[in-house]
């Protein structure tokens, strides 16, 4: 069997994630502690017993999500299971292909989450509040959805920014744009397409303030070459090479997440068994719609963690 491990994006987030991996396992409680320090700051509270709406926010959810899931990667470890023992692949979707570099020790868990902060501050300040949006398209493939923001743009942004499954496409951009592609998704026989409650228009080429503000970050942090490969968000293929890796980080701010291929490629290189590690089981569902031969696992909890330990 070959497993990959995958790690989940922003929107998985919930008050209280990852608290019993930090009471039942030293290690995880010390990623938590990492992390506060690296940000100067007791985000751990926040996460744990703080307000839903603070923890929403994308400059507190993007390294809050990452520290759970190598929390929750520190207790597999802890009981044996390790990347380089047990995972043929790594990914994760938008954010988490930054936790997926620190799993695979390419990238230092402190340096994670400084760019997560500086990553989640600059996507949100990169447009203004109230001129973009992003909306779920269900019902319509990739192909489809791009279809439909192109002819929705106008002369303004839209694109589709998440494939996240064979069924639902994520279209990013300018408000009256996306507003459009409602519309018009709903003509072309979309099943649903509502606009989704996010702060930013994210992974689209109105980010690109967001990108430079990435590429200065990224040139200041070691990048080493991953344990084992990674699945990129914007080619859906395997890279191992730090270089490359640098590139394709800043690319993954404007560009599409490329989730429905990357599954594929997986499969493509003898994945059966995905692991999703960290907040949530939104990946574990998607993956399910996308090839129902492979077999999927969430792992967010102690008891999640015991689970998988007696499966190996």
């Amino acid at each position: 069997m070959s497993r990959a491990f995958v790690f989940p994006g922003q929107g998985a987030q919930a008050i209280g994630m990852g608290r019993d991996l930090a009471d039942a396992y030293p290690a995880a409680r010390a990623v938590f502690d990492e992390v506060d320090s690296a940000l100067r700051e007791n985000l751990s509270a926040l996460i744990w017993s703080g307000e839903a709406d603070d923890l929403m926010l994308t400059r507190n959810a993007q390294p809050a999500l990452m520290a759970t899931s190598i929390a929750a990667l520190r207790a597999l470890e802890f009981e044996g299971i390790t990347v380089a023992g047990h995972a043929a692949v790594v990914a994760g979707h938008s954010l988490g292909e930054y936790t997926a570099l620190v799993a695979a020790g390419s990238i230092t868990l402190a340096d994670a989450a400084r760019l997560l902060r500086i990553r989640g501050e600059a996507m949100q300040s990169a447009v203004p509040v109230g001129v973009g949006a992003m909306a779920a398209l269900l019902g319509l493939d990739f192909e489809a959805a791009q279809s439909v923001a192109r002819e929705a743009a106008e002369g303004q942004v839209c694109q589709a920014a998440n494939d996240n499954d064979p069924g639902q496409v994520v279209v990013s951009g300018h408000r009256e744009a996306v507003e459009r592609a409602l519309v018009i998704a709903r003509d072309k026989g979309a099943k649903r397409a509502m606009l989704l409650p996010v702060s930013a228009p994210f992974h689209c080429d109105l980010m690109e303030p967001a990108a430079r503000v990435m590429a200065e970050a990224l040139d200041d942090v070691d990048i080493a070459d991953p344990s084992v490969p990674l699945i990129a968000n914007v080619t859906a293929q395997p890279v191992q090479d730090a270089t490359s890796i640098r590139s394709l980080l800043v690319d993954q701010i404007t560009g599409s997440v490329r989730w429905c291929e990357s599954v594929g490629r997986m499969v493509e290189m003898g994945v059966t068994e995905v692991w999703e590690i960290g907040a949530g089981k939104a990946l574990s569902g998607m993956i399910r719609r996308i090839d129902k031969g492979v077999a999927t696992r969430a792992i967010g909890t102690a008891s999640d963690v015991a689970d998988a330990t007696a499966s190996v």
